[in-house]
């Protein structure tokens, strides 16, 4: 950053807390809100090339999709208000489709591109089929686990090589949550420093050492 910004930030008491790398869970709600966005654009587009004018057309569908989720508990009851949406705090209605636009004939080709634009972004059968299931209970992250300790042995995940090149390295130093969880760990390797999350480390048994052996 800029001196000036960092010395701004400073005084505003600004403190900026990075993830690891390879760990974009760590993001929670905002990375899951990107999954979405993804989700949605393959969902639509799949292998598709398509110009610019379809792609931002494509985007304002999903957003408006996303952004229809509700923020609160949704009663069963049909007399009871509607949740709120981040749509109602956007735009001031839940619904955000507009009006049919008639397209003069001289513009055939971008009346196509929207139609076009338009069926793609109509994939709620491929959401109840692809995404629903995937709202299921997981039992990833859900049982409690050992720490990883200082001195430890691991493996760092390296999904850009193979796994018989995977690094080892010793734990250094351990980065505790605010509930006592070590979620992060800084690794030394042939005196490097990799910081990585506790999912991407693989602990391995030390092997003892008997003091006869010469």
């Amino acid at each position: 950053m800029e001196p000036e910004l960092r010395h701004y930030l400073v005084n505003q008491r600004v403190e900026f807390v990075f993830n690891p790398p390879s760990a974009p869970h760590h993001g929670g709600v905002w990375e899951r809100e990107i999954r979405s966005v993804k989700h949605g654009l393959r969902v639509s587009l799949g292998q598709q090339t398509v110009t610019e004018a379809t792609l931002r057309t494509v985007l304002c569908e999903v957003e408006g999709i996303l952004n229809s989720k509700p923020l609160s508990y949704v009663s069963s009851d049909a007399r009871d208000l509607d949740p709120i949406t981040p749509n109602i705090l956007l735009m001031g209605r839940h619904d955000t489709s507009l009006p049919q636009v008639v397209y003069p004939a001289d513009q055939l080709l971008s009346q196509k591109r929207w139609r076009h634009s338009q069926v793609l972004a109509d994939f709620w059968t491929h959401f109840i089929k692809s995404y629903l299931p995937d709202m299921q209970l997981r039992s990833k992250w859900q049982k409690p686990r050992v720490n990883i300790q200082e001195g430890d042995v691991v493996m760092i995940v390296d999904n850009q090589s193979i796994r018989a090149q995977w690094p080892v390295g010793r734990v250094t130093q351990t980065h505790p949550g605010q509930d006592g969880h070590v979620r992060t760990a800084t690794v030394t390797v042939k005196n490097k420093d990799y910081t990585r999350a506790v999912a991407k480390l693989v602990p391995l048994p030390e092997c003892p050492v008997d003091p006869n052996d010469t």
